[in-house]
């Protein structure tokens, strides 16, 4: 289950940014928002120079995974 409907249709780095801040908008508190919004800067960031289309799929495959863990772990603490 993805957190957000449309994660299948991310393609580049620049829709999973927006994607991933769409789910931070979801999450139930504002610290936890903040949390989560500066751990994707701080992703991006890192990666910013990847220029190897395997590795970045790899990446928004990860990236999408983990929201979704995130998404269900606060959903359930609702």
């Amino acid at each position: 289950m993805a957190p957000l409907p449309n994660a299948e249709l991310v393609q580049n780095s620049l829709q999973l940014y927006r994607y991933l801040l769409r789910c931070c908008k979801q999450l139930p508190e504002e610290n936890i928002r903040q949390h989560y919004r500066h751990a994707i800067r701080q992703s991006f960031k890192v990666h910013a120079d990847e220029d190897n289309p395997e590795r970045i799929q790899q990446i928004i495959k990860r990236a999408i995974e983990d929201a979704d863990w995130v998404m269900n772990k606060y959903k359930k603490q609702k």
